[in-house]
C-alpha cells in the first residue's frame, strides 16, 4: 500500500467515524466558523480547566478534509495545555504550508498533501482557526 493509499483511508476513517462529534450539555466555550467559499461550519467545543483541555467536541458540515480534520484535531488536543494546544495549531499551518512538521497524534500526517491543492487548505484549516479562537477565549 503506497502512503498516499494510508493517507486517504485515514482521512475517510475519520470522516465516516468522526471521533468526538456531538456538543456538551453544560459549559464550555463554543465557537462558530464558517468557510463561505465552500460552505464548510463547524462548531467547536472545549472544556478547559486550570489551562487544560479536558474535552473537545465538535458538530458541523462540509467536505471530508474539514470534518475529517476536526475529528483529528479534537483527538490531538485532549490532555494539552492552552499553550500546547497554540503551538499544535501553529505547526498544523506549518504542515499546510509545506513544511515538514511531526505530530504525537500521527494521524494529523495524513492531511500533509492537502497543501497540493490550495483550495482544500481553507478546508484543512477551519477546525484549526475555530481551536485557535477557542484557546484566547479560555485565557
Amino acid at each position: 500500500m503506497q502512503l498516499d493509499d494510508l493517507y486517504r483511508r485515514v482521512i475517510m476513517d475519520h470522516y465516516k467515524n468522526p471521533r468526538n462529534r456531538g456538543h456538551f450539555e453544560d459549559n464550555g466555550v463554543t465557537i462558530d466558523l464558517h468557510n463561505p467559499t465552500c460552505g464548510d461550519r463547524i462548531s467547536l467545543q472545549l472544556k478547559v480547566e486550570d489551562g487544560v483541555v479536558k474535552e473537545s467536541r465538535f458538530t458541523g458540515e462540509g467536505c471530508s478534509i474539514s470534518m475529517s480534520s476536526a475529528s483529528m484535531m479534537t483527538e490531538a488536543v485532549k490532555g494539552k495545555t492552552l499553550e500546547e494546544a497554540q503551538a499544535m495549531a501553529e505547526q498544523f499551518s506549518c504542515l499546510m504550508k509545506g513544511e515538514p512538521v511531526e505530530f504525537e497524534y500521527e494521524d494529523l500526517e495524513a492531511l500533509s498533501g492537502v497543501n497540493k491543492f490550495p483550495a482544500r487548505i481553507k478546508c484543512a484549516t477551519l477546525a484549526w482557526n475555530a481551536l485557535r479562537k477557542g484557546v484566547e477565549q479560555s485565557k
